[in-house]
């Protein structure tokens, strides 16, 4: 049984859109995961239709990058005949996985596509060796483990399973306050399903306690006189910690993130791309890059940092008290499409910005150029100073010629 990883990890990476799919394949992701338009948990992400998914599924194959379609909810009985004409249709897309946590979704998968890989999703909770030798059994490639597991207890799971199996963690993103993810918080306050792909976040609302014989009296909840929000957990970087992922023999480490933009995947996605290849070129050039990793990861939305469950039980340290916001200090402008003969920059606008502002070229390869906005033109040619409506269609000069697939993103103080 393999202890330590030998080969380079997979670097997995979500998607919410087919231009999310575009960039995280362009910014280094082996492989995507993605969800259609029923039985992901997901239900509030853009998702992708039949069309999208078969042009994301063409786009990614074409860079040799896989592609995962998650089908992991909690079915009932209304569920499963749709399910059934679901997988048929994916069976014709030929995605390199399913992702799947419900035993009679596992059953009717195998049975309409049993071509296609079947990865058991975190929500089954996978906590043991015993759980994936059963999966295993029953026919999965791959298990994802829960993220209730420290690194040891993987290392372990890792020894006690077939060398040909594989063992998916998520490294980075938001946590779940809920075991696995099976929350039931949402559907008790709202009667949205996090289950079903409904969850409406109740995690990060702010609560108060109130005394059953004074109704209406709210006390609030204080914890060492931080705040209220006491299921609000900082998010997962283990970037500081790829020797420690690759020596509990993790075979793919996944990004969280399914409803995040273009901004955040291309950023993510780069920086663990950078930080896994340095450290199979030696780890003495991994950690000579530290500091880069630490300073592109923050340039991220996100809630703070934690390791979760990795180095042992998370304390009070792994919780945000008192607010619910991300911390962004970047700003997203959208990606070039193209660039024409006049070395314009074709792109759909994301957020405003002016003629005579210093924007950052985001680039694939890790190059971070900062570069002047001279003229910006919209699609009649006209000539504007500024993009105030978004998802306008514009064509940019820059001082520096960006690429095709380059990222476009501004300090956000630098638009106050």
């Amino acid at each position: 049984m393999r202890a330590k990883r030998v080969g380079k990890p997979e670097l997995l990476v979500p998607a919410s859109s087919l231009e999310v799919l575009k960039t995280a394949v362009i910014f280094g992701a082996d492989a995507v995961y993605i969800g259609g338009e029923a039985f992901g948990l997901r239900a509030k992400a853009k998702n992708f239709s039949s069309e999208e998914m078969a042009e994301g599924i063409q786009f990614a194959h074409a860079h040799h990058v896989k592609v995962y379609v998650t089908a992991n909810i909690l079915a009932h009985n209304k569920d499963l005949e749709d399910a059934e004409n679901y997988f048929a249709k994916l069976r014709e897309l030929k995605p390199d996985a399913l992702i799947i946590s419900d035993p009679g979704m596992f059953l009717i998968a195998r049975e309409v596509c049993p071509e296609i890989e079947i990865h058991i999703s975190t929500q089954a909770n996978n906590t043991n060796y015993k759980t994936y030798q059963f999966w295993w059994q029953q026919g999965a490639k791959r298990v994802v483990s829960a993220r209730e597991l420290s690194l040891a207890e993987i290392k372990e799971i890792r020894e006690h399973i077939p060398e040909e199996m594989e063992i998916e963690s998520f490294i980075h993103g938001a946590m779940c306050i809920s075991y696995s993810g099976r929350c039931l918080l949402s559907n008790y306050f709202t009667g949205r399903d996090a289950n079903q792909g409904a969850c409406t976040h109740p995690c990060r609302w702010k609560y108060a306690v109130m005394e059953e014989k004074r109704p209406g009296e709210y006390l609030p909840v204080y914890e060492n006189e931080r705040g209220t929000y006491i299921f609000n957990s900082k998010d997962l970087c283990m970037i500081e910690y790829i020797p420690e992922l690759m020596e509990a023999g993790i075979d793919s480490l996944k990004i969280e993130g399914r409803m995040k933009t273009a901004l955040y995947v291309a950023c993510v996605a780069r920086t663990y791309r950078k930080a896994i290849d340095d450290f199979f070129v030696s780890e003495e050039r991994y950690h000579k890059n530290l500091d880069w990793y630490r300073a592109e990861i923050a340039k991220c939305t996100y809630r703070q940092f934690t390791t979760g469950f990795y180095f042992g039980k998370p304390d009070e340290n792994t919780q945000i008290y008192d607010n619910n916001t991300y911390i962004s200090e970047y700003v997203y402008l959208g990606i070039v499409e193209s660039v024409d003969e006049r070395g314009l920059a074709k792109f759909e606008q994301k957020n405003k910005f002016c003629v005579g502002d210093t924007i950052e070229i985001m680039k694939p390869d890790g190059n971070n150029i900062h570069t002047k906005v001279l003229a910006m033109y919209n699609e009649d040619g006209e000539s504007v100073e500024s993009c105030p409506h978004s998802r306008q269609r514009l064509y940019v000069a820059l001082a520096e010629k960006p690429e095709a697939y380059d990222l476009m993103r501004v300090e956000a103080k630098r638009l106050v």
